[in-house]
């Protein structure tokens, strides 16, 4: 650098004029006052702005535009939630389903057909979200808490028939709904009394009062009719006990009664069948199509000629419900459960449990093509009360680090639930027989009803020691050898799936809620007064009595539990005897103790 003149100094501006001009412009910076340098005026820099200005603002209500387009696309507009005019609703329940049960019965199901892993459930491609369980009294639910949930929108305690936790009585979705002028309708595989289905129509204290459920049911409680359609076993809770079939404790004839009211009645298959799928039925009906419960779908599909499946009273009530509101400002409502999902868990019986899964995805099936066929709008809303049996498709069988397992063939090979093994196991001891031909039953059972060839000494003993303990013994025996796990005989407390139709009509219950949500959204969808309902149960029930099996005047809801014994429906454990296997030998026929 020439002169020791400083790097880029040539780059400088050389004139004294530029040098004053600097330092105005920097005076300017930190004064805020404009330099008193003129510009030459330029027309077309003036309108390259105006240009650019006009152009922003095009572009960015282009912008705006776009979002609102695309955000109409994903929302769904507030007709499409909640349809103003006349619409359908459809509430599935998977009774005592769990995510695990879905596990093991795509599994089965895969084997069983040669299909590829990737081969799904209809029920799977519907999955939306997911409900947690919890009732008021416990993390564990029970039936009764979970399904007041649903119908009420509301947490009460384990054993609550729709009554609140203060014990009055909470408005359902279906009263609510044929207050509104819906016609209704209720379809389960268990007895038409059980927690879940009564939780809709009756209104008790103790879910075990299914005497007066069955008298709620057809109408004679405070708001008469409000169930245009039941279809489901417990036939027994509806006859005098002075009849064999009958499991009541008085002598009231439950079907008459319903017939007073105006029920047409139906109880055997060649009657179903004289339905003609729905289109020759004529309201109201009711139908009680078992003793007790409908059996399980291993064991139905043996006895087609005898109970009618799921889908198949399903089918028929939709299509009823369909030509009966044809001309009606008002659709219908119905609740359709795969009840018996349940039993299974609670017999950790898993031949039993993946074929009540199926039996319920065909049923979910025969939903999805009625709302594509009927021309009234519709939605199909389904999810579970709760877990049974804390399922896992895994079990670790010796103290050895756990082989990474689990084989759907045994269930395959098993034509009979554990359940119907163990009825006709102990039909069998009561005529008498030498320990030599009992024990020749009891293999025979073990390979014809389980298709279990391997049995041990050991497993043959323990199933001649207790018969009464049989049915856990068979399960156990099936759950081994396809190395399926179970935490309990009773409920969990795992979140459940939460499944529809249209995923955009149910956005509401897209991803995890509480089991109340649901019943917010079936109150709200239908549009319907719960409130209102609520409010006309407890000024018409204010003082109302009934007569209960003993001839004593008790409320309408039934007899709150003595103090200190747990209202929550596990008052069966008053009686616990050392071995929770042995509750069913313990209770009475068609006690379903705590489900």
């Amino acid at each position: 650098m020439a002169g020791g003149e400083p790097l880029l100094f040539n780059h400088r501006p050389s004139s004294e004029h530029s040098n004053d001009r600097d330092i105005a412009e920097e005076d300017a910076l930190l004064t805020g006052q404009p330099t008193a340098r003129r510009t030459t005026s330029r027309p077309w820099a003036f309108w390259r702005e105006i240009g650019l200005f006009v152009w922003a603002v095009i572009a960015t209500a282009l912008v705006v535009v776009l979002s609102v387009v695309y955000q109409r696309a994903q929302d769904p507009k507030p007709s499409q939630s909640h349809p103003s005019g006349k619409r359908n609703l459809i509430f599935m329940v998977s009774d005592g389903m769990g995510p695990t049960s879905l596990s093991l019965t795509r599994s089965f199901m895969q084997f069983q057909n040669g299909a590829p892993y990737s081969e799904q459930l209809v029920i799977d491609q519907h999955m939306i979200g997911q409900s947690r369980t919890r009732s008021s009294s416990s993390l564990v639910t029970d039936s009764a808490a979970g399904a007041t949930a649903f119908s009420c929108a509301m947490k009460s305690y384990n054993g609550a028939i729709s009554m609140d936790p203060e014990h009055n009585p909470c408005g359902t979705v279906l009263e609510a709904a044929k207050k509104a002028g819906y016609m209704t309708g209720l379809v389960v595989t268990t007895r038409i009394t059980d927690a879940t289905p009564a939780c809709f129509a009756a209104h008790v204290n103790q879910r075990q009062e299914e005497d007066r459920i069955a008298e709620q049911m057809i109408g004679n409680y405070p708001l008469g009719r409000v169930v245009d359609l039941m279809f489901g076993g417990g036939r027994c809770h509806f006859l005098p006990n002075t009849t064999d079939d009958s499991c009541r404790a008085d002598n009231k004839d439950i079907v008459a009664m319903a017939k007073k009211n105006g029920f047409n009645y139906v109880s055997n298959r060649k009657q179903f069948d004289d339905l003609k799928g729905g289109k020759n039925l004529e309201f109201p009906m009711l139908g009680l199509f078992a003793e007790t419960d409908i059996p399980y779908e291993i064991d139905r599909r043996n006895e087609n000629d005898i109970y009618p499946s799921l889908h198949e009273m399903a089918e028929a009530a939709l299509t009823a419900l369909s030509a009966a509101t044809k001309d009606s400002e008002k659709g219908f409502f119905i609740m359709i459960e795969g009840s018996r999902i349940d039993h299974a868990g609670h017999h950790n019986d898993p031949a039993a449990q993946v074929h009540e899964v199926l039996a319920y995805d065909k049923a979910f099936t025969s939903v999805l093509d009625f709302l594509k066929k009927d021309p009234t709008a519709g939605i199909m809303v389904s999810t579970s009360d709760h877990e049974t049996g804390g399922l896992a498709t895994a079990r670790q069988l010796h103290a050895s680090y756990p082989e990474y397992l689990w084989f759907p063939g045994p269930l395959a090979n098993a034509s009979h639930s554990a359940e119907r093994l163990a009825v006709e196991y102990q039909e069998y001891t009561l005529d008498g027989h030498s320990d030599e031909e009992t024990l020749q039953f009891v293999k025979n059972s073990i390979v014809n009803g389980l298709g279990i060839h391997d049995a041990t000494d050991e497993e043959h003993k323990t199933l001649l020691a207790d018969p009464a303990l049989s049915l856990y013994a068979y399960a156990e025996m099936i759950s081994r050898r396809s190395q399926t796990g179970w935490a309990t005989h009773g409920h969990s407390a795992a979140d459940v799936n939460i499944y529809s139709s249209d995923p955009v009509a149910a956005k509401a219950l897209v991803g995890n809620h509480e089991n109340t949500e649901v019943g917010d959204f079936l109150r709200e969808y239908l549009g319907v007064d719960v409130a209102a309902v609520t409010k006309e149960l407890r000024e018409k029930g204010t003082g109302l009595m009934v007569t209960d099996a003993e001839g004593k005047k008790v409320s309408w809801t039934g007899e709150i539990a003595e103090e200190g014994v747990r209202l929550d429906g596990q008052n069966h454990l008053a009686s616990y005897g050392g071995d929770h296997k042995k509750r069913h030998a313990q209770h009475g026929r068609a006690c379903d103790c705590g489900h």
